[in-house]
Formats: C-alpha cells, sequence, structure tokens
C-alpha cells in the first residue's frame, strides 16, 4: 500500500503471574495486491485466568484470526471478513469448552483487533482489554468494557470469545489521519495507570517502541498483579487515495461472459470447459503471467457462478464463500484453492488442477472391486472430510462425482483421492451473520445425501456420515443401499417404506461385521447412525464384537420356530394315528 508508514511495537509479560495468559499479533502482508485488499491487522487477547485454558484461548484467538482473516475472498469487506473468521473461531473455542465437566473451566478470552485499510480504521471487541485512539493531544477510548458488576468490589466479564455459541461482537471504524495513535492495552495494563497518565504516555514526542515500555513500566510501577500486553501503533503516514470505494465495488463484481478456449480472463487463457451446471462452471486455465514459455506456465481451474443465479443474492454469497471454505481447509485429500495475487475485473475464483477421474468413473470400472485399494480410498476420503469438520465446515454434497482420483497415482497402482467441490458447504457459526445460508430442501444429491437435509433438518456432522456410508456401500457393491428408489422419495413417508438391502447380496465377500456398519452408517434415525467419521472408520477396519454377536431376537424367534416344528410333528403323527385307528373299527 504505497504512502502508509506506520511504527509499531508492543510488549506481552507475564508479570507477577506464574504463566502468561495474554497473546498479541502484528501483520503487514508484503503482497501488495493483499495489502491494498485487506490491509495491515493487529490483535490482542487476555486470556480468563478462571478458565481452565485461558492461555490456549488468547492463542488461537489471535493466531487463527491473522491467518483466517487474510484468506478471506477479496470480494469481502473488512467487516464481514472479520465476523466470520470470529464467529467460526467463537465456536471452535466454545465447543473446546464442553470437554470440562465444570461450568467455570474452558477456553475463554478477551479479544481485540484492529485493522488498517488505506485510510479507514476498522476494530473488532469482545471482553474487557480496550483501543484506544489518541488525535490531537486529546485520547478517546473506542471501545466498551463488557463488564458486569457483582458487589462494590467485584466484576466479571459479561462477554468473551468462546463463551456462547454466538458471538456478541462489537465493531467500529473511523477515518484516520497521519499523526493519530493506536494503543490496545489488556486489563493488567491499563487498570493500573491513570487515564490522564496513559493519555500522556502515548502522547510522548518518542518511538512505538520507546512508549510502549514506559507503559510497561508505568503498569509495574502502578502494582499491576496481571499479565500485561499491549500494541502502540504511531501513523506517521497514509495514502491519498480512499480504497474503501474500490473494497465496495469489488463486492458488485460482474458476472464472466461464457467462456471458450482461446479467451483471456485477468490474464487466464482459457483451454478448455471441464464442466458446466446451472449453478457454475470450471474452466482449464493457463496463468500467462506465471512464466513466458508455453510448456510450463502454470495450469489452473477457473470456477465461475452461472448467470442463471445472477439474481439470487443467496446463491451468489454461497458461491462467494465457497473461495474463503476452499482456502481454510488444508488437507492433501482436499483440492487447494489458490489465493489471488492480481486485481479481478469479474467473479471467479481459482483452485489446483487435477489431472484424474471421478470416483463415480473409478467405481463404474472396477467391479468387483479391490477390498485393498477400496479401502485406501475410503481412509482418504474420510480424513478429508475431517479438515472439513475441524474447521466447523459440513460438505453436505460428498458424492463420488465431487471426488477425484488422479491419474498418475491410478497408474501407479495406489490412487490417491481428492475432494473437490465446495458449492453445498455449510460452516458453523455463520447463520446469524449477515445474509445467512438459505437451505432450501437439500442441496446435495439424493442418492447420497442425508434424507433429512429434504425434510427441512440439518444433521449437521452426520450428514456426511451418511453420505461416506453411501459412497461406501457403493464402491464395494455398485449399488446403492437403499436402492434407486431412494431418488422418487419427497416426504418422510416415502423414506419409511424403505429398507436397507444387504450389501452381501451384491458381494458375497463382503464379511457380516462390514455389512452392519454400513446400515448403521445410513440409518436414518440419527440415534442409530454413527455420531462421526471416526466411530464409522473405526466399524468399518476392525470388526465391531457387537456386530458379530447372534441377535437375541433372530435366536428367540428361531427357538420358537423350531418349538412349533416340533408340536405340529406331534399332533400330525396323532392324526395319522386315530385316522387308523378308525379305520379298523
Amino acid at each position: 500500500m504505497a504512502g502508509i508508514q506506520l511504527d509499531v511495537a508492543s510488549f506481552c509479560e507475564r508479570g507477577a503471574k506464574p504463566i502468561n495468559e495474554d497473546a498479541v499479533a502484528y501483520q503487514q502482508p508484503q503482497e501488495t495486491y493483499i495489502l491494498e485488499n485487506k490491509g495491515i491487522s493487529l490483535a490482542l487477547a487476555d486470556g480468563v485466568s478462571t478458565a481452565e485454558a485461558g492461555r490456549e484461548a488468547s492463542q488461537t484467538a489471535v493466531t487463527r484470526f491473522l491467518e483466517e482473516y487474510y484468506q478471506t475472498p477479496d470480494t469481502w469487506s473488512v467487516a464481514g471478513s472479520g465476523e466470520k473468521v470470529l464467529s467460526t473461531i467463537n465456536l471452535r473455542l466454545f465447543r473446546k469448552s464442553h470437554e470440562f465437566v465444570t461450568t467455570t473451566k474452558g477456553y475463554l478470552s478477551t479479544f481485540s483487533a484492529v485493522v488498517i485499510k488505506s485510510r479507514t480504521l476498522h476494530f473488532f471487541h469482545v471482553g474487557d482489554s480496550r483501543i484506544y485512539l489518541l488525535r490531537a493531544g486529546e485520547m478517546t477510548q473506542l471501545t466498551t468494557d463488557h463488564v458486569a458488576t457483582i458487589d462494590a468490589n467485584r466484576t466479571c466479564l459479561s462477554r468473551a470469545i468462546g463463551m456462547d455459541s454466538r458471538l456478541n461482537l462489537d465493531y467500529g471504524h473511523r477515518e484516520l489521519k497521519a499523526g493519530d495513535r493506536l494503543l490496545l492495552t489488556s486489563d493488567g495494563a491499563h487498570d493500573f495507570i491513570s487515564a490522564a497518565q496513559l493519555q500522556q504516555l502515548l502522547a510522548a514526542d518518542a518511538s512505538a517502541s520507546e512508549i510502549s515500555q514506559a507503559i510497561y513500566r508505568a503498569a509495574v510501577a502502578g502494582g499491576s498483579d496481571d499479565n500485561l500486553s499491549a500494541i502502540v501503533v504511531l501513523v506517521n503516514q497514509l495514502p491519498e487515495s480512499n480504497l474503501e470505494d474500490y473494497s465496495a465495488q469489488l463486492t458488485r463484481l460482474p458476472f464472466p461472459p461464457d467462456l471458450r478456449p482461446g479467451m483471456k480472463l485477468d490474464g487466464y487463457l482459457v483451454v478448455r470447459e471441464l464442466f458446466a451446471s446451472s449453478r457454475s462452471q470450471l474452466y482449464l486455465v493457463e496463468d500467462q503471467f506465471s512464466d513466458h514459455s508455453s510448456a510450463s506456465r502454470q495450469r489452473c481451474v477457473m470456477k465461475t457462478p452461472s448467470r442463471n443465479i445472477e439474481d439470487d443474492l443467496s446463491a451468489i454469497d454461497r458461491f462467494i464463500q465457497e473461495e474463503w471454505i476452499g482456502r481454510r481447509i488444508h488437507s492433501p485429500y482436499v483440492v487447494r484453492v489458490i489465493q489471488q495475487q492480481r486485481r479481478r475485473t469479474a467473479l471467479y475464483y481459482l483452485m489446483d488442477f487435477v489431472d484424474g477421474i471421478g470416483l463415480d468413473q473409478w467405481i463404474a470400472e472396477h467391479q468387483p472391486p479391490s477390498p485393498k485399494l477400496s479401502i485406501g480410498i475410503v481412509k482418504q476420503i474420510a480424513e478429508g472430510l475431517r479438515a472439513f469438520h475441524d474447521n466447523e465446515a459440513i460438505h453436505q454434497d460428498l458424492k463420488p462425482a465431487n471426488i477425484m482420483l488422479t491419474r498418475s497415482s491410478i497408474d501407479a497402482g495406489n490412487p490417491q483421492a481428492l475432494i473437490v467441490d465446495f458449492g453445498s458447504v455449510y460452516v458453523a457459526g455463520l447463520a446469524e451473520l449477515q445474509r445467512p445460508l438459505v437451505h432450501e430442501g437439500a442441496l446435495g444429491t439424493a442418492s447420497y445425501s442425508d434424507p433429512l437435509y429434504l425434510l427441512g433438518r440439518n444433521p449437521g456432522i452426520q450428514g456426511d456420515v451418511y453420505a461416506l456410508a453411501t459412497i461406501v456401500y457403493e464402491l464395494f457393491t455398485g449399488h446403492l443401499p437403499y436402492g434407486e428408489a431412494i431418488e422418487e422419495c419427497r416426504n418422510a413417508f416415502d423414506y419409511d417404506r424403505l429398507r436397507y438391502r444387504s450389501a452381501i447380496r451384491h458381494n458375497a465377500q463382503i464379511p457380516v461385521w462390514f455389512d452392519a456398519a454400513l446400515e448403521k452408517g445410513v440409518a436414518f434415525d440419527l440415534y442409530e447412525r454413527y455420531q462421526s467419521i471416526d466411530d464409522l472408520m473405526r466399524d468399518l477396519t476392525q470388526p465391531n464384537p457387537m456386530f458379530l454377536q447372534t441377535d437375541p431376537v433372530i435366536e428367540k424367534n428361531a427357538s420358537s420356530l423350531t418349538l412349533w416344528k416340533l408340536l405340529s410333528g406331534f399332533w400330525f403323527l396323532s392324526f395319522l394315528l386315530l385316522i387308523y385307528l378308525f379305520s379298523r373299527l
């Protein structure tokens, strides 16, 4: 960002406490495009000392915010990016807090962050850390302390990141001016320095490093008995132009035209169309700026939205969100979304090109399958799904057509699987932000999507469990667990009439315990279905003793049947004897 000059310094010390539960961080991107579109970010967090995992909470909040904020699409505003990222971080910490049995323990932390983009200051805040702005000798506290008074001498946090499943976050923005000074502090610093002294220290004619050290010494001298942290920012120079208007234009990027081989868009040469649907198109493209030699130019996949959704704001939001979701998922079993390095003139995003075939094609060509190869593929798909679930994301549309096997790995006799589509992914914690994802029925494919989607319910992770179990069933049998009739189901009554078809009837080599695991994986009742991918994979890779026991109901019925057979035989013989005796009379 030409023209911006900041002097930044910070401290983060344990002070009088045995461990330091505070965390601070600062990031200024080196890439010009990212700097212009995302700005410079600073964050401070103070782990709640009464919580068991306050240190982990503050570190997680700060590091993940700086990492994930820069992974959000450049088509998102600073406010929208920050809120979405912090909402997912909050939900992650909240769920980890449930590992503890007492309510006083958990992953709780205050959080205050600043993003400086062009000539605008954006700030995010929850808890009792603070953000100050000093301008022309007058200091203003931009944030409000989220505390509740218990009595005259005691207060407690009323808000913190990780405290609730929904994050009640404060956001604000101010125009910046050259000469402004910013200060972010934890309560271990500002609670032990008077407002007048803090303003005097921040206004001193000194460098950011000298000011931060002076604030630290003042807090210690004031008797601080807590961890101490602060970030000092001196705004020495700002760019002349304001890029906020440009940012707003990014969120209204036009849809690209229908692309044909030989056409170029933002320096990407279209080689051929790979796929087209009512929602999007995929093109194989070459980056004309990657290398002067056509033989070594980088090839990637460009995904563009279909013109069918131009008037569907919810569908456009889903498309834009796909890029962010893909950039958050880091797994060798999930296709990589490429970070944009130059300005876009239309709405699209880029992914790595996977030279291979769809799992649906591989299944059709490998019946009956090799159990060793098949279970290897299943393990890779499961690892890919775990990467989604670790980021609070549910795939919702897992199917063989959305899984690619690389051609080189197939030729080597060891197929490598990658999940390649994010079009229906749901991210927990985002539903309350801005325009929520709207699930009109099932976004996925009826053969593989949990029927509960169609019935208006969100089964969460268990929906992906159902899809994976269905894929495993088809992989080993070439059929679907409920047959083709599932495609015709429209309501709960239709699904009630369906019955699981034993995989053994299609493939006699399938063990009884493996078949039982598949049946449990595709159970319509969530109480009967596996709770997680790990649970399903455990029973698919090693026999569950429960599935090897004789069914007591079947055994009882078999015993009853034997008894009735004996009684019937006895009465039949008695009847023959009576006929014989009467015939002698």
